[in-house]
């Protein structure tokens, strides 16, 4: 590598190669390490030999970023959905398309975060990666917002805390152990248990919403009190994730540190930035840029792509979408699992999971509180007993810090009961609640009082209206 740092010092725009320095090599994510494990190493030969300057280095950052993934054969899905899209194109087919294009792109955006990291240093990388982990996530949710479809927002979220939970986690644990059924598979319990105990946090303020919503006299006198609650526990939950981040990147940084791959027999080579800092930064809003078009997309044509195949649209939010946006974490999880470094696959599930519980879902209330519109914390009453008994669940199986394969398939079958159950619920589509066959079609002008009114009509029945 020392030589090629002489041969190719045109891979970055001030011509020199940065390093991987020992500090940055200890403090990588979990988040890091996975995705790395889906990148494959680019041959950059013929590119080596262009002799214009500029082309030369557009080359090297297309091969880099587009092909330097196993991922890249689905690149193609996102040209395709746009252009699904631009001509009218049956709408499933548009949804399909950009969930496809989504599972290359959030595993890039990992690969950007990581080379400006390299430059930034492991605090401010970890702040970059801490941000920019649950962008698709994140992204979705507020085009939904804007679309008002607040079912949908908790639909998704909901979904990739139990799938980072239960089918992540689960399947981690379950090959892990068979993989290494002759050895004694241990992790840090101290990474757990912080994960565990934040998440339990967020279970209560889920909790209370729902319980006061359906614990008052009436949804007239609860409504406004359930959203202040709600706003509230917002509230409390990001200054939670922002002690958290202090926590994690500053004061006890030795827990979350990813476990290094053991070395080859003939060394591992010094690692190095592989495009310059500038250039992965415009990559970076490039990539975001396409992940909200596509998220638009996908908000827009979810309740078509329900109709079509006839699924709900709570199954296809809460089990399709998480699986098919994150599956290059998901399988980066899984690959360390059967690798027998667990530290790393608990760093990505439940490090996903508290970052969309205490952070991701909290934002979206006050981004919605900032745009006019009343979304609370109340999941309804099967969501939010589904999130309690993942998050009970795993807090059970990484209380004595070893795993073997029926940990997981414990896990596993839990997901599949959830999946199951909410395949089979089918609730009215998003935007058009219903009350004996009557619908409220396009833009319903009822206001949030009477929209409740007709979504919980037992607490009309109980008041005798």
């Amino acid at each position: 590598m020392a030589s090629n740092s002489h041969q190719e010092p045109w891979l970055l725009e001030n011509g020199n190669i940065k390093s991987l320095n020992k500090e940055m090599r200890h403090g990588r994510t979990a988040h890091n390490m996975s995705s790395s494990s889906l990148r494959k190493k680019s041959d950059l030969t013929l590119v080596s030999k262009v002799r214009i300057g500029c082309l030369r280095q557009l080359l090297t950052n297309l091969q880099e970023v587009i092909l330097g993934t196993k991922l890249s054969v689905l690149f193609p899905a996102i040209p395709l959905a746009i252009v699904a899209e631009c001509y009218g194109f049956g709408r499933p087919w548009v949804f399909a398309l950009s969930l496809l294009g989504l599972t290359p792109l959030a595993e890039r955006v990992s690969f950007l975060t990581e080379q400006i990291s390299y430059y930034t240093g492991p605090t401010v990388g970890g702040l970059l990666n801490a941000t920019c982990g649950n962008a698709t996530e994140l992204i979705i949710a507020i085009f939904a917002l804007s679309e008002h479809k607040i079912a949908l927002v908790k639909y998704s979220l909901l979904g990739s805390i139990l799938s980072n939970l239960l089918l992540v986690l689960g399947t981690s644990l379950f090959c892990g152990g068979l993989a290494n059924l002759r050895r004694e598979q241990k992790y840090d319990r101290r990474q757990a248990d912080v994960n565990s105990l934040l998440l339990l946090l967020a279970l209560l303020c889920h909790l209370l919403p729902t319980l006061f919503q359906h614990a008052g006299a009436s949804a007239a006198f609860t409504i406004e009190a359930t959203i202040q609650l709600s706003r509230a526990s917002s509230i409390v939950m990001l200054i939670a994730y922002v002690a958290y981040l202090i926590f994690q990147l500053w004061t006890h940084r030795q827990l979350f540190e990813a476990q290094e791959e053991s070395e080859d027999d003939d060394g591992v080579a010094e690692e190095v930035a592989v495009i310059g800092f500038w250039s992965g930064f415009a990559w970076l809003i490039g990539m975001t840029l396409v992940i909200a078009v596509l998220s638009e997309y996908v908000v827009a044509t979810i309740e078509d792509a329900s109709e079509s195949w006839g699924l709900s649209v709570s199954f296809l939010s809460i089990i399709l979408l998480p699986i098919v946006g994150n599956a290059a974490e998901h399988a980066g999880a899984v690959i360390f699992a059967f690798k027998n470094k667990l530290d790393i696959s608990l760093g990505v599930a439940l490090g996903s999971a508290t970052q969309i519980a205490v952070f991701v879902v909290p934002l979206c209330v006050i981004i919605a509180w900032i745009m006019g519109i009343n979304m609370d914390l109340d999941f309804n009453m099967l969501e939010t007993s589904s999130l309690a008994i993942s998050i009970i669940a795993t807090a059970f199986t990484l209380q004595d810090g070893t795993s073997h394969y029926m940990k997981g398939l414990v896990l596993l079958l839990c997901y599949i009961v959830i999946a199951a159950c909410f395949f089979v619920s089918k609730p009215p589509l998003i935007g058009k609640p219903t009350v004996q066959g009557f619908a409220c079609h396009g833009s319903c002008h009822a206001s949030k009082v009477e929209m409740d009114f007709i979504l919980i009509p037992s607490k009309l029945d109980e008041d005798g209206l």
